[in-house]
This record gives structure tokens, sequence and C-alpha cells, in this order.
């Protein structure tokens, strides 16, 4: 049975394309939802561009015909922008001052309200990424979800970057008698990914085991090249360390994502990969080290100083970190050394977007806060030659409009794992320190 969607303005600031979500179902945009759009087209981040996007829409659509009485969308719905449904007397009866959020739920309440007469009664359900306003909308009695198109994969389907499989004793000889081993000679149900781990373990029960790697072509299972030697002192302390380290050094693999808890050495490793690349081996010009200023795009701010004074703050995890591998015993050493070295950036997001980025190897922390555009639009930045490591934990989001599912970081992992120019590895061992870890797992 069709069903009537009612949008909430964060929906559309989102993804502009939610517009086309509802298959053949009716979409009502209130008009409220016009005005906040309104008032965000001006800025300069991630929200005033998707506000200009769905203008844009709109105003396509609206040489089709008039918008309040309905245009026809290509999966055979309707989108209507609402202009008389302005009884606000129930919602005003139980919350009080008629907010823009208020206001909207009058508009999907009195919908509601119509349909119960209605010949043919279709179900009205409110869309919002707003968490208070679907709780708002279920003590109204309405149907409200959250905005589910964009969301990747559930929490159990997370895809790691390795698995491990059982296999009978002789498998494992071969591996080692060979140094390799053809895919289809496991018979597996499951297709694995390029350049996806695997860990081979006796079926038996004995202690015999065997690391590989799945080729690019996705075909054969291969040694790791890479020894547990150090990298800028940094030694791999368990297995899914030393395969993202395999990763990390590869350089035929230009893209890399790791995710995983506080602790887990994400931000460690990349920065001791990146600088053997960069110091070291001269793979790249440049380290260029970047964090969003949460939310992405937002001016930062009115702290006293120059730029590279108001982000210390917001930096100061990639410092900590780069104070340790480069062993600094006094405050100010570290600026010392990077301003000394020249060929190591530490940068906002904010000032990347625009940029042609070649010959560089790049690492993003905290991915999990971007949306999917924004994602887009750093890995659409990288140039020729470059590497980029994307890294965060999706269980530690701070953007308001975000969950583990429906992030930048999730959404790239999924979308790349089957590509032969990426890897991914989830870290799940913290090694930061035993109290480091009780937390990340209790708290």
């Amino acid at each position: 049975m069709k069903k009537i969607f009612v949008l909430d303005t964060n929906v559309l600031l989102h993804d502009p394309q939610s517009l086309y979500a509802f298959d053949d179902n009716e979409v009502i945009i209130p008009a409220i939802v016009l005005e906040e759009l309104d008032s965000k087209k001006r800025l300069a981040d991630e929200l005033g561009r998707n506000a200009r996007s769905v203008s844009r829409l709109l105003d396509r659509m609206r040489e089709q015909g008039h918008l309040h009485e309905g245009i026809a969308l290509p999966g055979g719905g309707l989108l209507k922008v609402e202009l008389n449904h302005r009884s606000f007397v129930r919602v005003h009866e139980m919350f009080g001052e008629m907010s823009n959020d208020n206001r909207i739920l009058a508009v999907a309440l009195n919908y509601q309200m119509e349909q119960e007469n209605a010949e043919e009664k279709r179900s009205v359900v409110l869309v919002s990424k707003d968490v208070l306003v679907r709780i708002k909308a279920d003590v109204l009695g309405l149907e409200a979800q959250d905005y589910l198109s964009d969301r990747m994969v559930d929490h159990s389907e997370f895809y790691t970057g390795n698995v491990t499989l059982h296999v009978h004793p002789s498998v494992i000889d071969e591996f080692y008698s060979y140094r390799f081993l053809s895919v289809g000679h496991l018979n597996l149900r499951d297709r694995l990914n390029p350049n996806e781990f695997v860990i081979l373990r006796d079926e038996m029960g004995t202690s015999k085991s065997a690391l590989l790697k799945v080729s690019q072509d996705g075909v054969r299972l291969e040694p790791l090249y890479l020894s547990n030697d150090p990298v800028w002192g940094i030694t791999a302390r368990n297995a899914q360390q030393r395969m993202a380290l395999e990763l990390l050094l590869n350089d035929d693999i230009p893209l890399v994502t790791l995710s995983g808890k506080a602790g887990t050495g994400k931000t460690l490793l990349a920065l001791a990969a990146g600088l053997l690349k960069v110091e070291d081996e001269h793979k790249y010009k440049k380290l260029l080290i970047a964090r969003p200023v949460v939310p992405m795009g937002k001016d930062i701010g009115y702290l006293p100083g120059e730029k590279e004074e108001k982000l210390r703050p917001w930096m100061q995890p990639i410092y900590d970190n780069l104070e340790f591998l480069f062993d600094t015993k006094k405050a100010g050493d570290i600026d010392k050394i990077l301003m000394g070295m020249g060929s190591i950036q530490v940068e906002a997001l904010t000032y990347i977007r625009g940029r042609s980025i070649p010959g560089q190897f790049i690492i993003i922390d905290e991915a999990q806060n971007l949306t999917k555009h924004e994602v887009k639009t750093i890995v659409s930045r990288v140039g020729e030659g470059s590497k980029i490591v994307l890294m965060g934990d999706p269980g530690q989001i701070d953007h308001p409009y975000l969950d583990s599912v429906s992030n930048g970081l999730t959404h790239i992992v999924e979308k790349f794992k089957r590509e032969s120019i990426s890897g991914h590895m989830t870290l799940e061992k913290g090694e930061r320190s035993k109290l480091a870890q009780h937390a990340a797992d209790l708290l």
C-alpha cells in the first residue's frame, strides 16, 4: 500500500537526492521547510551546498507544473509542497510554542487526520534525522522514522577487512610449500575481496595457522610481503596491526581505510607509515595530515592568534602522536622539527576543498564525522601519485545527523571493498594501555 512521507528539513540537507528515494509514494515538503532551506542557502559549508542543490532540484520540477498541486517523480510517486495544512491546535496543546519543528509535526498530523476519513486510507510517515522530532511524533501518535536510504549496511555486516577460515591442515601445508593458494581451491560460499586478509586455522584444533592476503585480482591468496620489522620505531603488536601496516606500506594500494576504537593504533600506524614513505623512501613529496573541525566547513572561530594557533586545539591528537614518533623531550620541540623539515603539513579539512593534491601521502583522521558527500569531495582531490588513508571510529560520532552506518567512513569502506585499488582493516584490540582498552570496551 502506498504511503505519504512528510520530510523534515534535515533530511534534505543531509541528502538532496532524498526527494527521489521513496519509490511510488507521495512525498510532502512542508512550506516551513522551504523557509529553513532559504536560511541555509548562503552558508559556505556542506549545509549551504545541499540547500542550494535542493533549491535547484525543486526549481527544475517547477517547470513541470505547480509544486503545490503535485509533480510526478521518476519512480512513480508524487512530490507536493504543502500550503494548506496549517491547523496547529493539537500540536499547540501538546508542545506549546509553534517552533519550526512543531509546524512540520502539525503538517504530518493533519495529513494523518485527513487519511482517517479517506476512502483509500494511506499511512503517513514523518521522516526526520532529528531524534527528538521522532520522539515528539510518537507522542502525537504519528509514525516516524530516520532517513535510511543512505545506510550502507547493518552493524552485524560491517566489512572488517579480514576473515578467519578453518581448513584441513593439508591446505595450510600446501600454502607453505607453494607460497600461494588459489581462492577457488577453498570452495568458499562468500566471495573474498581484493586485498582482504585471511587467517587460516587448523580445523583439527592444532596451533597450525597461516596469515595471507588476497591478491589485487582476487584470485590468489599470497603471503604478506612485509616482515614485522619496526616502522619508524613502531612494531605491530597484533595481527590486525600487521595487516594494517601491510596496506599502509603497499604503494599499489592508493586508498586505505582504517576503523577501530580509541587506542587501537590507527593514527600512530598511519603516521609511522607516512613518515617512512616520505622521509626515508622519498616515495611521496609531502605528508599531509588533516582532520575535520567538526562539523566540517565551520569557521574555526574566535580563538586568539593566527590560523595555526587556532587550529592547534583541534589538531593536538595529531601532534601528540608526532611527538611520540619523534621522541621529543620539551614542549615546542615538535613545532621546530616540523618547521625545519617542511615536508609535513598538519591542516584542517576546511582548507583542503578545491585543491588538487598530487604526489602526497594524505592522512584523514576522524573520518567518521564526514558525510558521504564530504568524503567524495576529499577523495576526489587526490592527484596522481598520491595515497590517501581515511580512519576513524564509527562508534564515536560527533556529527548531529550521522550514525555508525550512515557516515562517510562506513560509506567509502563499503563502496570500495571490492576494488583492487583499496584495502580496509578494522582494528579491535586496544594497545594504548590496559586502562584505555577497558574504557573503550566498558564505557
